[in-house]
């Protein structure tokens, strides 16, 4: 069930982030007025592709610092529940963006759907396949034989792709097992290698007490596969918008540049700001742990930060790998994401290159060419 998600920052600034966050639908060009009284401002909805936690840590931050409504924006944070498809919500007009997985959209573009990615804040793919160390797994080739967990749902291409790319035949040379959205299956012995993004999954693992030791898994018992090694990573968290909208709405191509402005200003909080950016995630209702909330926050510092080319721009040599995964990487059914190239329309650097403009005239780091990681110690269970 979808539900829009409001800031509770502590009784001194409740009103402020209330005010920040109104229960407005999607913009339609009629401004509301701000709480201050002053200029009005454009109400924008988020639609997220999951519950809030970290992961959209840079959205959440934005609100909480006021970035939005500096650019005149009072912008709703929606949240997805198990049977949301982000990008049908945005269709649909109940949202004016949404994030999803590149992969995930294009077989929507090719179904019909008319959208753009607007701005690629993740520069690199956080999807993992993992095993403890007396599998011997290190490779894709090394799936071979092997039982090997798959979430399914539009989460395996890279996993497909990897293995196939390693001559393995995913029809025969491996046992498919459905991983459910949790480490049990791994943990109990019936998967040799699983899937775990870096900034939730694996931490999982770590947060879980080893019975042979009695202390917390470490590290050095695993071995990961990591798909931007083997070549088969595809573009995961983007920025996406109505295209007839961007076309045919000088307004909403205008806002798209202020949302994304205010967005990055969100990541660069994010990533100078870890512990406090983890925090407000939290107090925007997340139900995880403290020390699984900043592990996440840094894991997905590490998606975006350095950037090669400035936060949201959209690689097309990133971009034409992911495509040509969809086209050619079959899955368990015998199925591709696309069948054809999608449309020129599918992305655009036009009103993301104008937002990084506007932040560096103002002298805004948008590179992050000196970003160091935490280093997070994580507590049993993510406590």
């Amino acid at each position: 069930m979808k539900h829009s998600t409001r800031l509770s920052l502590g009784i001194g600034a409740t009103v402020t982030a209330a005010a920040l966050v109104l229960s407005g639908c999607s913009s339609s060009g009629t401004p509301s007025e701000s709480s201050s009284g002053g200029a009005a401002l454009t109400p924008v909805t988020l639609q997220l592709q999951w519950v809030a936690q970290a992961q959209f840590a840079g959205y959440y931050a934005a609100v909480a610092q006021g970035y939005y409504k500096d650019e005149g924006l009072d912008v709703t944070i929606q949240e997805a529940g198990t049977d949301t498809v982000p990008i049908d919500v945005l269709a649909s007009g109940d949202a004016d963006y949404a994030i999803s997985w590149v992969p995930k959209v294009l077989g929507s573009i090719e179904q019909g759907t008319n959208v753009t990615d607007v701005a690629q804040i993740f520069e690199r793919s956080a999807t993992t396949q993992i095993s403890f160390k007396d599998k011997n797994i290190t490779t894709a080739a090394d799936l071979k034989g092997k039982k090997v967990g798959s979430w399914g749902y539009g989460n395996e291409w890279e996993l497909f792709a990897g293995m196939q790319k390693a001559g393995i035949d995913t029809t025969s040379d491996i046992t498919l097992v459905q991983q459910a959205f949790d480490m049990n299956g791994f943990l109990a012995g019936d998967i040799d290698a699983a899937q775990a993004m870096t900034y939730n999954e694996y931490a999982q693992v770590l947060e879980t007490v080893n019975p042979d030791t009695g202390k917390l898994y470490q590290p050095d018992d695993l071995n990961v596969i990591n798909w931007n090694d083997e070549g088969t990573a595809m573009l995961q968290d983007a920025i996406w918008a109505d295209a007839s909208r961007l076309t045919g709405d000088a307004n909403y191509a205008d806002t798209t540049v202020k949302f994304i402005k205010a967005s990055i200003k969100g990541w660069i909080y994010a990533r100078d700001n870890p512990e406090k950016a983890a925090q407000i995630v939290t107090d925007a209702g997340s139900t995880l742990g403290t020390s699984h909330q900043l592990w996440m926050t840094n894991e997905i510092n590490k998606l975006i930060w350095p950037s090669t080319n400035g936060i949201g721009m959209i690689d097309k040599a990133a971009w034409d790998q992911t495509v040509g995964i969809a086209l050619d990487t079959k899955n368990d059914t015998g199925s591709t994401i696309i069948t054809k190239d999608p449309p020129t329309t599918a992305y655009s650097n036009q009103y993301v290159e104008k937002a990084l403009k506007e932040l560096k005239d103002e002298g805004v780091d948008v590179d992050g060419a000196g970003f160091t990681p935490l280093t997070v110690e994580l507590k049993e269970g993510g406590n």
